[in-house]
């Protein structure tokens, strides 16, 4: 499986792209602020097509270039129904399914927004990413009063879990049951 990775915008939100490999069909995840030149760059160093613009969540650090992007390709946005109202383009419901020959299991995170999501996917080489948008970052959580709800969550993911958080640094789950306050202690 091929993950690109970037910060974008003034908030430094991640844009991924993820695919079966290079020369192929991508999702791009949470197409923010200022991203059409990292993500051109990207797409045309690992010869990539967008099949899917799927967000995390509806606020404009992670969709604010998904009207353009969604025009320029001719692929829609996905995103929860629950922050359609947070984004000003046209959108489809984000649900469980498969996106680019991915498949994609929709978690309903809400607390950050209504509508947050975790996306979770295994890869073919037999790892397991999840994409965390502003719920789970490493050594924080999007809302503190909502830690019991991510503790539940992320309970079913093995440590090994790739966390590709929408700001900051990669991480695991196994690294943040160890070391985040928020999940500490609780063998979530």
């Amino acid at each position: 499986m091929l993950v690109v990775g970037f910060g974008s915008g003034p908030l430094q939100a991640n844009c991924y792209l993820l695919a079966e490999a290079a020369g192929g069909p991508c999702v791009v995840v949470d197409p923010g602020q200022e991203v059409a030149g990292p993500l051109a760059a990207a797409l045309a160093e690992h010869r990539l097509v967008p099949a899917a613009l799927v967000a995390t969540h509806g606020h404009p650090d992670h969709v604010a270039s998904a009207a353009s992007l969604s025009a320029e390709h001719g692929v829609p946005l996905h995103l929860h129904p629950a922050d359609a109202p947070l984004h000003d383009g046209a959108s489809v419901p984000l649900e469980t399914g498969t996106f680019a020959g991915l498949d994609i299991d929709v978690r309903p995170s809400p607390g950050h927004t209504p509508g947050s999501v975790v996306l979770v996917l295994e890869t073919a080489e037999g790892g397991r990413l999840a994409l965390t948008g502003d719920t789970l970052f490493a050594g924080s959580v999007g809302r503190g009063d909502v830690a019991d709800a991510v503790r539940e969550l992320l309970a079913g993911l093995p440590d090994d879990t790739v966390v590709l958080p929408g700001h900051g640094p990669a991480t695991t789950i196994g690294r943040e049951r160890a070391g985040n306050p928020f999940l500490a202690g609780t063998g979530a």
